[in-house]
């Protein structure tokens, strides 16, 4: 059951390590199989240098209730399942510590769109959710937290999408795309967006990109006349 899945969520996973944006257990990745209704995801606290596919846990995407795995499925596994659930187009979600997007997560900030790096993957500022309240942190935490994502993303008027993923506060990014390698990808280059941005204000505060430069990188490589790549 799922083995196809099961195999691409751990594959996805593993490159988070390869990527350098998790150490010892931190992050998860998961995929979800919309006609059978079931999510995949890495399983909690298990080491990633022994993890295989086979420790995958599947779970029901309307319950949350573990369908099939030997493990329990990642504390994280209820905001998977609330961004699944509000954003249909997508099929993946990755959550991670990064160091520099946790930074600006912690500070509350968005991630700035500074240039055409930034520009060619998320299509405006990276947003940063507001803080959990006390109620919301002691009650359905795991749950609350893909609520403020999924507000914040309806709050900014932005296409899922377009702009691939979202800082909790306090807490750190998580990434999303049309399957578990896609989420992954946008991590990583979430964490690289991050970085730049994080140095570009260091040396000039005042730093921005202009709208129409924004609009060209994007459009260019996701537009309805895309030229980036060899075609589709």
């Amino acid at each position: 059951m799922l083995e196809t899945l099961k195999e691409a969520v751990c594959a996805a996973n593993l490159e988070l390590v390869k990527r350098g944006v998790v150490i010892y257990t931190w992050g998860n990745v998961s995929g979800i199989d919309r006609e059978k209704g079931l999510m995949v995801i890495k399983p909690s606290g298990v080491p990633y240098e022994s993890m295989t596919a086979g420790d995958m846990v599947a779970v029901d995407a309307e319950t949350g209730e573990t369908v099939e795995g030997k493990w329990k499925p990642s504390s994280d596994t209820e905001t998977h399942l609330a961004l699944y659930r509000a954003f249909p187009e997508i099929g993946g979600v990755t959550h991670t510590h990064s160091v520099n997007a946790a930074a600006f997560a912690q500070a509350g900030l968005d991630i700035p769109a500074l240039g055409t790096t930034h520009a060619d993957y998320f299509y405006g500022d990276i947003p940063c959710t507001r803080a959990l309240t006390e109620e919301e942190t002691k009650n359905a935490y795991e749950k609350n937290t893909g609520a403020i994502i999924i507000e914040t993303v309806r709050c900014r008027g932005y296409e899922p999408l377009a702009v691939p993923g979202a800082l909790v506060r306090n807490h750190g990014p998580f990434a999303w795309g049309k399957n578990a390698a896609d989420a992954v990808y946008h991590a990583v280059v979430m964490e690289t967006a991050a970085e730049m941005a994080l140095k570009t204000k260091l040396l000039n505060p005042s730093a921005s990109i202009p709208a129409y430069i924004l609009d060209e990188h994007y459009q260019r490589k996701h537009g309805p006349n895309a030229t980036y790549g060899q075609g589709k």
